[in-house]
């Protein structure tokens, strides 16, 4: 049976720009919590882009449908597919968009509707392949008054504390936590060609009015967000 609409821990919806909301909720993991977020980005007409589909509380869910008409969701690789049944299920007309490299695993738990060259057209969000993955993920720009924040709503680039305890001993050793990184796991399950990935992130630390960069698991990156972003691409 797929999982039902269950919702765990999460905070309060961030409003980052008029176009632009996130929300960070944490997933329990065998080795403690995990952090993980959705980005919600509002097109021109009113439609929302729901980026890793995240349940939450009633009165947050009502908000969000008062902010726009979920109309996309975007699942950024076969691993992050807990929930994706259960926004279809409460959402019928969702659109499912996933890469190429995903697809079969995401279609296990719901159809996909597209890929991301079929993300709608919008001056202000874009929705692009991450070059070098070879689950194919995406990033979204969001624009607003001219300061630009980028989305990494998968796996290619996290920002995880260090935390106290095993687990956070675990994620030492395993190179997860303490920066903005490509973390190991990452290396091994994400990127496929370093260098193309390498080479993408560079243009994406160059794209002009770029104030943010929004991991899915992790903190969000506001102070010097280019020089984060190159520093994160040059030691891959």
């Amino acid at each position: 049976m797929p999982r039902p609409w269950t919702v765990l821990p999460h905070g309060p919806l961030e409003k980052l720009e008029p176009n632009l909301w996130a929300v960070e909720g944490t997933i329990p993991m065998p080795a403690g919590e995990l952090s993980r977020r959705m980005c919600i980005a509002r097109l021109g007409d009113g439609r929302l882009l729901l980026m890793n589909g995240v349940p939450l509380r009633e009165e947050a869910m009502r908000e969000v449908e008062a902010f726009g008409k979920p109309s996309f969701l975007l699942v950024p690789n076969g691993y992050h597919r807990l929930d994706i049944a259960a926004f279809k299920q409460r959402y019928p007309q969702l659109r499912v968009l996933a890469g190429e490299g995903s697809k079969k695993r995401v279609e296990e738990k719901v159809p996909v509707e597209g890929g991301w060259n079929e993300a709608p057209r919008d001056p202000d969000v874009s929705v692009e392949s991450l070059g070098g993955t070879k689950v194919d993920e995406a990033v979204v720009s969001v624009r607003s008054g001219g300061r630009v924040s980028l989305c990494f709503f998968g796996d290619a680039v996290m920002n995880i504390p260090h935390r106290p305890g095993l687990a956070g001993l675990l994620f030492r050793l395993l190179g997860v936590s303490g920066r903005p990184r490509v973390t190991a796991i990452a290396r091994w399950f994400i990127v496929g060609d370093r260098a193309v990935f390498r080479e993408h992130l560079l243009r994406l630390a160059g794209r002009a009015g770029l104030r943010r960069m929004i991991p899915c698991h992790g903190g969000i990156v506001e102070d010097d967000a280019p020089a984060v972003l190159r520093r994160v691409a040059e030691e891959l």
